[in-house]
């Protein structure tokens, strides 16, 4: 079957989309990918008893069965259909990258533009060749603007990403050493992640671009649509930082208005996403009221900078992932906190390659270099140290049950694979 048959006699038909047997809903299509561990296309017959109208395999075995569609790649095959979707399509897209900030941006913006239009957005983070195609088949002939959010681990992942998305806008929230591992180098990153510009100038669209950031100014392609904002230089939209000990604030300032806003993100590194997608919304029409409204209602959720208050303690929870970019700038700010009785609970950086060593030793430097009351390290940190270290989540909570935290504010962050999460119960 072609992509475009599939397309018109099924999707058309079937707009809903499913990876995963176990949350098929009635007249979907179940897509049955494969990975090293599993095989999609076992879970096809299941899927279809289940409730699903359709299944698409790459196994002939099932050809018999009417109701599976048979094709050469099925991962290839669904990256196909959101392509052609994506050109069926009147919304406008908006693809964000970035090393560190990209969801938060991402649902900020997704917050401010959903008070004019009707929007949709990456869900979670599923930014990846899966993920990205499954956003671009949730756009129905309703949705006026997409947000979609793209990751990368390697180089011409983001040009990969475009080639499926076609995106009509693009920002790069900043670049920072992440996922070396797999870039090789930082140069490696800015290469990767500037590929949305490269795309953005191909198909003669527009950037929002941070003019502070001085990185990602010297690498804008010459694009000539370019929508800028700024805290400390010249720009369309700028920004005021207020200063605050907890949660992110700014004065947003154009076209001769001064608006305050105040948010419940924890962090003033939060400010700079804030002003992105207050830039954003404000270019898209959007009132200052109306911005200011979507950014102050936004709680973030999903581990990112979340504030908890237990029966003992106030936590900020950053579990989500960590670099050394994202992990200085948290450590920093929690440390302008002003409170008495201040403990750090840190990760291990995961995917950082040769300068795991390095990196590690200079956020145990920074650390020396302020004032915490207790320190908590898990994982790999590579070096002695004289603080708490323990080797996994699972030792620290058991460390925790015995030896409880009270009256604390404790800011907790790390690596997703560390599964810092798991220490909160018990705090």
């Amino acid at each position: 079957m072609t992509i475009q048959n599939f397309y018109t006699e099924i999707f058309l038909n079937h707009p809903t989309i499913s990876t995963d047997s176990r949350s098929i809903t009635p007249g979907c299509v179940f897509f049955a990918l494969s990975g090293e561990n599993f095989n999609g296309n076992t879970f096809a017959a299941q899927a279809i008893e289940q409730g699903a109208a359709y299944a698409v395999v790459d196994d002939t075995n099932l050809a018999s069965n009417e109701r599976c569609i048979v094709v050469e790649h099925v991962l290839q095959f669904l990256q196909q259909v959101a392509a052609y979707h994506r050109r069926q399509c009147r919304a406008k897209i908006i693809a964000i990258t970035g090393t560190n900030g990209k969801t938060t941006t991402k649902e900020l913006i997704s917050a401010v533009l959903s008070q004019k239009f009707n929007t949709i957005n990456t869900l979670g983070n599923l930014n990846n060749h899966i993920g990205v195609p499954l956003t671009l088949l949730r756009i129905t002939a309703d949705t006026e603007i997409a947000i979609v959010e793209m990751g990368a681990n390697h180089e011409k992942e983001i040009a990969f990403l475009c080639s499926i998305a076609q995106p009509d806008y693009g920002i790069i929230t900043n670049v920072g050493k992440a996922h070396l591992q797999g870039f090789g180098s930082f140069e490696g990153v800015i290469r990767t992640k500037t590929e949305l510009y490269d795309s953005i100038k191909a198909h003669g669209g527009t950037i929002f671009q941070d003019f502070d950031n001085e990185i990602l100014r010297a690498n804008d392609k010459e694009i000539t649509n370019c929508v800028s904002y700024a805290f400390n230089a010249d720009a369309q939209y700028r920004g005021e930082l207020v200063r605050t000990s907890l949660f992110a604030a700014f004065c947003f300032v154009h076209g001769g208005s001064r608006t305050f806003i105040q948010s419940n993100l924890f962090g003033e590194y939060n400010a700079k996403n804030m002003l992105a997608a207050a830039a954003i919304g404000a270019y898209f029409g959007v009132s200052d009221k109306a911005i200011q409204t979507a950014i102050e209602h936004y709680t973030p959720t999903n581990n990112r900078s979340q504030l908890q208050k237990t029966a003992h303690n106030t936590l900020i929870l950053d579990a989500y992932n960590a670099n050394p970019t994202s992990m200085r700038a948290a450590i920093e700010a929690f440390a302008q906190v002003e409170q008495a009785h201040k403990t750090l609970i840190l990760g291990e950086m995961f995917e950082l390659g040769e300068d795991a060593q390095k990196e590690h030793q200079a956020i145990i430097k920074l650390i020396d270099s302020l004032k915490f009351t207790s320190v908590f390290l898990v994982g790999n940190w590579h070096a002695h140290t004289h603080y708490n270290h323990f080797a996994t989540a699972h030792d620290l909570k058991t460390y925790l049950t015995a030896h409880p935290l009270k009256q604390q504010y404790i800011f907790i962050k790390g690596s997703r694979g560390v599964k810092l999460e798991t220490v909160v119960d018990v705090l």
